[in-house]
């Protein structure tokens, strides 16, 4: 058993999508298979991130994924993984090994990006992964940042239909009336 999991790749995951201003931080876990082999945030075609993102803010999976990117951090929404790399054979959460998982620099991304007043969790195990490697170590203003979980857009997580997935996430990251989610 100890020998599959040394002989599993170390994943790196990506730096930050952010821009000045960003309102809204969304954290995965760390990048899958596929997402790595392509080098995109949620590449895996099954994932429904893009296809919510598309109802959000218009950074559908037709766009290409620059251009989603960039309707993202028009929106005020950031976008990164709780982990900087970790081994993980294939692409479930539940495989990431938790002993090689090195967190990302929140704290420096915080100190980067001051207008974040909240965090969006992509699934209970960025959650998790969050709550215990990375909240232990953040001084407490950057702590104190509201967090909310949200429904995982893996399609692993089928047991939810994509219309409740884009209820959840539609209400979370929609602005209240009278607000302007465009903060360039």
């Amino acid at each position: 058993m100890g020998r599959a999991k040394s002989a599993t790749p170390f994943s790196q995951g990506f730096p930050p999508v952010h821009a000045p201003g960003a309102r809204a931080l969304i954290l995965g876990s760390l990048p899958g298979v596929r997402s790595l082999k392509e080098q995109q945030y949620y590449a895996q075609p099954q994932n429904a991130f893009w296809r919510i993102m598309g109802v959000v803010c218009g950074a559908g999976p037709e766009l290409a994924y620059e251009a989603r990117l960039d309707k993202l951090t028009e929106h005020g929404i950031a976008l990164w993984d709780v982990l900087a790399a970790g081994r993980r054979p294939g692409s479930l959460d539940s495989a990431i090994d938790g002993p090689t998982a090195v967190t990302n620099d929140f704290a420096s991304f915080f100190e980067l990006n001051p207008s974040i007043g909240s965090i969006f969790f992509n699934g209970a195990t960025a959650a998790d992964l969050y709550r215990r490697k990375v909240l232990p170590a953040l001084a407490p203003t950057f702590a104190g940042i509201p967090r909310r979980t949200l429904p995982s857009t893996s399609p692993a997580h089928a047991r939810m239909p994509f219309a409740e997935k884009l209820a959840h996430w539609s209400a979370a990251l929609t602005p209240p009336r009278g607000e302007v989610a465009d903060r360039t």
